[in-house]
């Protein structure tokens, strides 16, 4: 079950998803976390933040929708407080989700980052607003992409013992595969793939939005198929490990992103309907590969058979 990309090796190529798992010690006492591949921890920024006012979540058909404003306790708290607990589990990679609002703040958050251990890779959050340029999402421009990208590998590989860069890319681009490249030319190490949907929903009865904040991102299972489109199209696109995540609920959701091009698979939405989720698809997805003679889940990536045109 072991994989490995981007210098990093997990036990299991299942990962609990930035956002959806805290700062993974809210999980120790519910989820084995040495029995999953790693957790992505909420999104740090320089300084603590509340994030949006209620109501900013709501269930959909099919998913959810969230505008929680990456409230956090901010990247020096998280070093003092969140990150001493999980080196209990040295065998669960912890990736530091990362997030600003310019570039520098990126920066200045793996600047603070790199003085810890127990980290072992970065996810840079490209769906941010850049507040120096409009207000324009980072991920939404090849330009501000690459600029982000290329800041925040220089600040990573200030640190003795360099980590690996992740990028969580903005599915709300017309092409994927392009940013994808655009990412890879700027130093990323890896993809994560996708973030949320914008979308909204409409209280007819009020005429007022659902979500204080009116627009939202759309996670769950409603997205899947777009997502795993998204995953085949930029996995083909760079050389870079891709890492699937987008609506998966089972092992075999699990397996569909593996085919694709995905060298590992993150879980969001699924923990808030059932907490012990990753758990669950970690032991499900060793069950399936067991029952389907797969020796090494390793194998599935990119083993998509596309039938020729007769």
């Amino acid at each position: 079950m072991r994989v490995r990309f981007a210098g990093l090796e997990l036990r299991n190529p299942v990962i609990a998803a930035s956002g959806t798992f805290g700062y993974g010690v809210e999980f120790e006492d519910v989820v084995s976390l040495d029995r999953i591949g790693g957790l992505v921890t909420k999104g740090l920024s320089r300084e603590p933040m509340d994030g949006n006012p209620a109501p900013r979540i709501i269930e959909t058909a099919s998913g959810m929708l969230n505008a929680i404003g990456l409230q956090n306790v901010g990247a020096e708290a998280f070093l003092d407080k969140k990150l001493p607990p999980l080196r209990k589990y040295p065998g669960c990679a912890v990736v530091a989700n990362v997030f600003g609002y310019q570039v520098e703040d990126y920066v200045a958050v793996i600047e603070a980052l790199n003085r810890a251990d127990g980290i072992a890779a970065y996810e840079v959050n490209a769906s941010c607003p850049n507040t120096t340029h409009g207000g324009q999402v980072f991920g939404t421009d090849m330009v501000q992409l690459a600029t982000l990208v290329y800041a925040a590998k220089q600040a990573a590989l200030r640190r003795a013992k360099p980590r690996p860069v992740l990028v969580k890319l903005s599915p709300n681009v017309t092409s994927i595969a392009e940013m994808a490249l655009v990412a890879e030319r700027a130093g990323a190490d890896a993809l994560s793939l996708v973030n949320t949907f914008l979308a909204m929903a409409i209280d007819a009865k009020t005429r007022r939005p659902r979500i204080a904040n009116v627009t939202a991102g759309l996670s769950g299972p409603a997205i899947k198929p777009i997502a795993l489109r998204m995953v085949y199209e930029a996995s083909r696109a760079v050389k870079i490990p891709v890492i699937g995540l987008g609506g998966i609920v089972t092992a075999e959701d699990a397996v569909e992103f593996l085919l694709a091009g995905a060298a590992a698979v993150q879980v969001g939405t699924a923990s808030y309907a059932d907490p012990r989720a990753v758990e669950r698809l970690a032991k499900g997805l060793e069950q399936w590969c067991a029952k389907h003679g797969v020796d090494k889940v390793a194998s599935l990536t990119g083993a998509l058979e596309i039938p020729l045109p007769k």
